[in-house]
């Protein structure tokens, strides 16, 4: 029985002093990367934060003065 491409045997590979792993395909073609869960939450935070910026990118600045005059207590 051919394994359908879909269910392709993977493996896990351990690379580097770093603790990097790598799920990869029979040809040791890397296929994912298994990150602890807080390294991916952090990393999806740094992406929202990225997209924000570039949202807000053609918005209008003001100097650190007008800064302190509108938020002072």
């Amino acid at each position: 029985m051919v394994p359908a491409p879909h269910r392709e045997v993977r493996r896990l590979q351990q690379l580097s002093a770093a603790g990097e792993q790598y799920v990869v395909d029979e040809h040791g073609n890397r296929v994912a990367v298994i990150l602890p869960l807080r390294e991916y939450e952090q990393l999806q935070e740094d992406l929202h934060d990225l997209a924000v910026v570039a949202e807000r990118r053609e918005e209008p600045t003001i100097g650190f003065d007008e800064f302190k005059k509108r938020y002072r207590d």
